[in-house]
This record gives structure tokens, sequence and C-alpha cells, in this order.
């Protein structure tokens, strides 16, 4: 009796405690996208299941969010975002944002994924095999890199 009493008392003190500390230190991401892209709702929910506070801002067009991001046309993708003072456009997976605020490498204005791989988050087809595909940072003068490379939502 006296080894349940502990274990209750240890269990609701833990509920009380305060969230991880990785929790609270990631930023808030902001998400502009359209009511009817059920992909980009995806995304949001696999940003949201990886610990970011999101603010959704759903809109009828996202050229204004990307003229404000400064993402490359040739970059497009079906949403836009914007963390930690970087540009995110389309399908980027949670683990590349994180990796990204991380080590905040110098001159990089933001990350893409362009087109929408098969199998990155948001873009789950049951039947179909993952893709394979880069993430791209891109800077303000319009260069652009592998960041990471992924298959599905698996880092490579």
């Amino acid at each position: 009796m006296m080894v349940r009493r502990i274990f209750i008392t240890a269990s609701l003190a833990a509920l009380a405690l305060p969230a991880p500390a990785w929790a609270e230190a990631l930023p808030r991401l902001q998400v502009w996208r359209d009511e009817s892209c059920g992909c980009c709702a995806g995304w949001v929910d696999h940003m949201r299941a990886a610990g970011f506070p999101i603010e959704d801002n759903v809109v009828r067009s996202l050229a204004a969010a990307r003229r404000m991001l400064g993402t490359p046309s040739d970059l497009l993708s079906c949403h836009a975002g914007l963390i930690g003072g970087y540009a995110l456009e389309g399908h980027v997976p949670a683990a590349a944002v994180t990796r990204l605020l991380s080590e905040r490498p110098a001159g990089i204005r933001g990350l893409a994924v362009p087109g929408m791989p098969v199998g990155s988050p948001g873009m789950d087809v049951p039947g179909l095999a993952p893709d394979s595909y880069d993430v791209l940072a891109f800077d303000a003068r319009g260069g652009r890199t592998a960041f990471m490379r992924f298959r599905g939502g698996t880092p490579v």
C-alpha cells in the first residue's frame, strides 16, 4: 500500500513539472497556406508533432508572403513559412529545420523542398515508395546548396 501511495504521489508531481527545455526553446513557426491544401495541413501537423508552436495563416494567395520571405520562384511548392528569421518553402522536414536553427549557417536565407516529393512530411501516399530528395538551402543572391538529403521523412 505504501509503495502504491509513493508511486501515485511521484506520478502526480511529475505532471506538475514544466515542459522539457527543448520544447520551450523552439521558436514560433509562421505558416502561410491555402485553405484547401490537404498536404499543407499535413506538413503543419508534422511540425506541430515535432514540438514547433504554429501560427497557421490561411490565405487566398501566398504571393505577398513569398515576396516578404524572398523565396526564389523556381523553389516554390505549396506553402511557405518563417521561423527564427529563416524562410521555409514546401515540405521541409522538421529534422532539417531543427538542424538549421541549431547550426545557424552564415548566409542562408532559408530552406526549400521544391515540388511535392512522395513521402515528405504531409505527402504520405499509401502504396507508393517514398522519393529521395534534397532540402535546398538558398541565400539572398540566388545561390543554392544541398542542405540535407531525405528518403521520405528520413535523413539519408
